[in-house]
């Protein structure tokens, strides 16, 4: 295919996403049904948020011309995708990236997110015959030329050692990070109650941890968080809740909640499901020292990333920071 053929197909998918058609919605439900953790409104919000955000083809010409993309890929090389599965179609934005960039993906799925991806690739083998050729699902991935894997820092040494011979990016561990400053609005904290629960804090983008000046008053930030109070009605995250809530009572530990989310405070920018941490610190002193950078994807603030804004990525928002079609190019 040539460039404008992958642009305009994906362009297309966007408006498959945005359709009624019956196999979609099929889809769309059986994520659901599937992965108790992949609820209704969450999937909508995935789903939207690709479409208007990846599969504009205003922002996809944008991208090809950045990127300088070739008309015709001259020798296409074969890249195994190894998919998250943490937050629905959390793989997509890869899959985007090779197929635009004209190489050709073999994508191994995670059992977490399976069904979207493949009504997805099935539409567009459907729609589009010469991407049966470009894109296939498969099990094993041997004989690529290139991995792309997402995964823990532990399945990371895995992926270090199998695809050490090949062009590889590895993906680890990362989470998101907010700094308040005490003079946020009510407007500016219901926002930020989004980058903390949406997709119930799965996501690398999801803040897990707010820096707060010391004296901080939580009860605005507590009313902010009740915009996601339905959460403690899905049984898998009010399990987390209980579990959590349990163990602050019996170590005798500090903790506040508005009884669908606790606040402990912890140094680690990584929180349990059903938990926020928060750190203090002192006023007049820099508010990120001592955080590792290499383990936090977003900082949400005031002179950061705007508040509301982690779950929107743009196309050239990289996970870990890492440019994926630099990577590809240079294949």
């Amino acid at each position: 295919m040539k460039l404008q053929e992958r642009i305009s197909a994906l362009a297309a998918l966007g408006t498959y996403m945005a359709s009624e058609d019956v196999s979609w919605k099929t889809a769309l439900k059986g994520a659901s049904v599937h992965n108790p953790w992949f609820i209704e409104p969450f999937v909508d919000i995935a789903v939207a948020e690709i479409r208007e955000s990846f599969l504009n083809e205003e922002a996809l010409t944008t991208l090809a011309h950045r990127y300088a993309l070739p008309e015709e890929q001259a020798t296409p090389k074969t890249v195994g995708l190894v998919m998250a599965g943490n937050i629905p179609l959390v793989g997509f934005h890869d899959m985007l990236c090779t197929f635009i960039s004209g190489h050709i993906q073999r994508v191994k799925l995670s059992s977490k997110d399976e069904k979207l991806p493949t009504a997805l690739v099935y539409w567009l083998h459907d729609q589009f015959p010469a991407t049966q050729q470009l894109i296939r699902i498969e099990e094993r991935l041997n004989g690529c030329d290139a991995y792309i894997a997402t995964g823990s820092d532990n399945t990371a040494r895995y992926f270090d050692y199998y695809f050490s011979r090949y062009p590889h990016l590895i993906r680890k561990n990362r989470t998101s990070v907010a700094i308040l400053d005490g003079s946020e609005t009510q407007e500016e904290l219901e926002k930020l109650s989004d980058d903390i629960q949406l997709y119930f804090g799965l996501g690398c983008r999801n803040v897990s941890q707010v820096r707060v000046p010391e004296g901080y008053d939580f009860v605005p930030l507590l009313q902010a968080l009740r915009k996601y109070a339905f959460l403690a009605d899905e049984h898998k995250y009010r399990h987390n809740f209980d579990y959590h809530l349990t163990l602050q009572i019996m170590n005798n530990r500090f903790y506040m909640t508005n009884d669908s989310i606790l606040l402990t405070e912890d140094p680690s920018p990584f929180s349990p499901i059903s938990q926020l941490h928060y750190m203090h610190f002192e006023i007049g002193s820099d508010p990120a020292a001592g955080m590792d950078l290499e383990k936090i994807q977003c900082i949400v603030g005031h002179g950061y990333m705007p508040f509301g804004q982690a779950q929107h990525p743009t196309l050239t928002d990289y996970a870990d920071g890492v440019d994926t079609m630099q990577f590809l190019t240079a294949l």
